[in-house]
């Protein structure tokens, strides 16, 4: 029996800039001496200009940016590496203060350019199609290092000044490293700044959240934020969605479900189904009639996901032909159900592939010997015949 426990990053010396709320660092002013509208004038500079250097923001007395400079962090990133995919998909292994890495994603489009962002190091969740569940938690992110995301990403693309319709990067996705619902008041926070009209500025429409289904905190999302909500669905029936994800043990599909269909929906809403595609696994008729009727009345659409595969993956993505006669069966019963178009596959930044090393540590499970080859321990490989199971621990 491995347990999991989440862990919180380690305090800081001083506070990060992109952790605090606007009243949040009117109050850090205060304590300061310096008069709250500074505040405002940092924002501007800082989520406006994308100037997070104290020296740059003109418009502040020397006297008060030396202030500033001595009572808040507003390092970057680290960069360890980036890698640009041949359909122009790029994927940043960033390096945190205290040396640990997460993976960031930006998918351009005609339309639109998306940033998938990470809110933990590694994962508890171990499921048994993803690679991040691989790599054992190490750390929660914090709601500066959540949102330093997104700013870093805008300063690699040069996306600064550009507000709304001239953005490259105008909608992000927590669906990276890690289970936003178990760090959700980190996350929370970070969102919250991201969609402040003094902050970034990003609309609810433009946000989207996924989760694995962490039950009790589903409604939150919707009460504090009124994001878009996507499940990382998978299997239809407690058998399947057991075999391929752990959480389903402690949350089952009925409860799942429930939680959604009591989920607040603002108007014109839908929940988002994300179903990867394993052949033999989940991705047969019988699977798609019994989507169609679990999901009966909730206003919902699936994306179908291609099983992107990773070194030592024990699975294979379902044939080209089965994946549209499932979809064309749950469009024939009225739900849209559109096939993802894979991005980024030859960088591992597909949907799924996200993994960094920093962890030290990994969830394999020895009931797969193909991914225990590649990412077990010496011990782990040596007792291929064992079986691990994961119990989750609650702060």
């Amino acid at each position: 029996m491995q347990k999991v426990a989440t862990h919180n990053a380690p305090a800081q010396a001083k506070p990060h800039l992109f952790g605090l709320s606007l009243t949040a660092l009117q109050a850090q002013l205060k304590t300061l001496g310096l008069p709250a509208f500074r505040a405002k004038q940092v924002f501007d500079w800082v989520y406006k200009k994308g100037v997070w250097d104290w020296a740059q923001m003109t418009n502040l007395s020397a006297a008060d940016r030396a202030t500033l400079a001595q009572h808040l962090d507003v390092s970057p990133l680290g960069i360890k590496v980036e890698q640009i995919a041949q359909d122009g998909t790029t994927k940043w292994l960033f390096t945190l203060a205290d040396g640990h890495e997460v993976e960031t994603v930006f998918i351009p489009e005609a339309t639109r350019g998306t940033l998938c962002i990470s809110s933990q190091v590694g994962c508890t969740l171990n499921c048994r199609f993803c690679h991040t569940g691989t790599q054992a938690l190490a750390r929660n992110l914090t709601a500066a290092e959540i949102l330093a995301q997104v700013m870093m990403a805008r300063r690699q693309l040069n996306d600064w000044p550009a507000q709304d319709e001239g953005r490259k990067l105008t909608n992000i996705v927590l669906m990276g490293m890690g289970e936003p619902l178990f760090n959700y008041d980190n996350v929370r926070d970070a969102i919250q700044l991201a969609m402040d009209p003094a902050g970034l500025g990003y609309g609810t429409r433009k946000i989207t959240l996924s989760t694995s289904g962490v039950v009790p905190e589903i409604a939150r999302v919707g009460a504090d934020l009124g994001i878009q909500l996507a499940i990382s669905l998978h299997a239809p029936d407690d058998e399947t969605r057991t075999k391929i994800m752990p959480i389903n043990n402690k949350w089952p599909v009925r409860e799942l479900m429930a939680a959604l269909r009591a989920y607040p929906l603002k108007e014109h809403r839908r929940i988002t189904f994300e179903y990867v595609m394993l052949k033999d696994v989940n991705d047969t008729d019988a699977h798609a009639d019994a989507l169609i009727k679990l999901v009966q009345g909730l206003p919902c659409k699936f994306n179908l996901i291609p099983f992107n595969p990773w070194p030592g993956a024990p699975f294979a993505c379902s044939d080209e032909a089965r994946i549209e006669a499932f979809a064309a069966r749950l469009s024939a019963a009225g739900l849209d159900a559109p096939v993802r178009k894979t991005r980024g596959e030859d960088i591992l930044a597909a949907c799924g592939q996200l993994r960094s090393e920093s962890s030290g540590r990994n969830t394999v499970s020895l009931e797969f010997p193909s991914v225990v080859r590649v990412y077990g321990t010496a011990d782990q490989r040596a007792r291929l015949g064992e079986k691990v199971s994961v119990t989750f621990v609650e702060d």
